[in-house]
């Protein structure tokens, strides 16, 4: 049973947004990103050895299921014992459940998020972020203050920035004009780094995904806080202050499922 004075969570808060939009689309795509987003912990049958994963595998009359809670006390309470779990993104755990056969219960029987995702959705998300945005060459004549986004990619994101720390000093989202006279968005970040580019570029366009908005409503541009430019990226634009990393830890072993280039092993 769930707690009903435990605090919601974002996958909560998510899925009741969904639940109470019925056959909206854009309620469903924002539960998946949150999913995507989120930290997750799979119920195994054994300690992980490395990469490779054991998880519970529950049989039903609508398929196979792996158990996972975005909390981990709510794991411990459905399983009502010690129980060894691995943790790792929602991201991560799509990509080691692709092709599988293999769905998902979410937060069963300890959360109003509760909820059973079959195989073929998660072979969908897979797929959705798998996407890689398009490089390209643009000229910019002008900027200008945005204007006519929704306000659903403002919050996406804000969101998706939110979580990506130390990757970049600040980032602004203008309007702008080319040399034809079009106009377009950008999202311009700010002394980034440039290992994180690719990344930063890629939750850009996730973000867009997953808010519904059609792939060219937004371009993404990298610059540094000396450039000219930049002046007036701070002067019109709407501003994203990215947190700032957290001090040094102390050295640890790499857990299973946290590194998105090494998913973690089906045993």
């Amino acid at each position: 049973m769930s707690d009903e004075t435990e605090e919601l969570t974002p996958i909560d808060m998510a899925h009741a947004a969904m639940e109470a939009a019925g056959d909206e689309g854009a309620a469903r795509l924002r539960f998946y990103e949150r999913l995507a987003d989120a930290e997750l912990f799979l119920l195994l049958t054994e300690e992980a050895l490395d990469d490779n994963v054991s998880p519970e595998i529950f049989d039903t009359e609508d398929g196979r299921f792996v158990l996972v809670f975005d909390r981990e006390e709510r794991l411990a309470r459905f399983a009502e014992r010690v129980a060894p779990y691995a943790a790792m993104s929602g991201r991560i755990l799509a990509e080691m459940l692709r092709g599988q056969g293999v769905g998902v219960g979410l937060n069963l029987g300890v959360a109003p998020s509760a909820i059973l995702i079959p195989p073929a959705a998660m072979d969908w998300l897979c797929d959705t972020l798998s996407h890689a945005p398009q490089e390209t060459e643009a000229q910019i004549s002008e900027v200008i203050a945005p204007g006519g986004l929704p306000e659903e990619l403002i919050t996406a994101i804000d969101t998706k920035l939110a979580t990506a720390v130390g990757l970049a000093r600040v980032a602004y989202l203008v309007g702008t004009r080319d040399a034809a006279g079009g106009h377009g968005h950008l999202l311009a970040f700010v002394d980034a780094l440039e290992q994180a580019e690719g990344a930063l570029a890629k939750a850009a366009s996730e973000a867009l995904t997953f808010s519904g908005i059609e792939a060219g409503a937004m371009d993404v541009g990298f610059f540094t806080g000396d450039d000219p430019v930049t002046a007036s990226f701070a002067a019109v634009g709407l501003r994203f202050d990215l947190p700032e990393p957290a001090k040094p830890e102390p050295l640890f072993q790499e857990a299973p499922g946290s590194n998105p280039a090494k998913p973690p092993i089906l045993k």
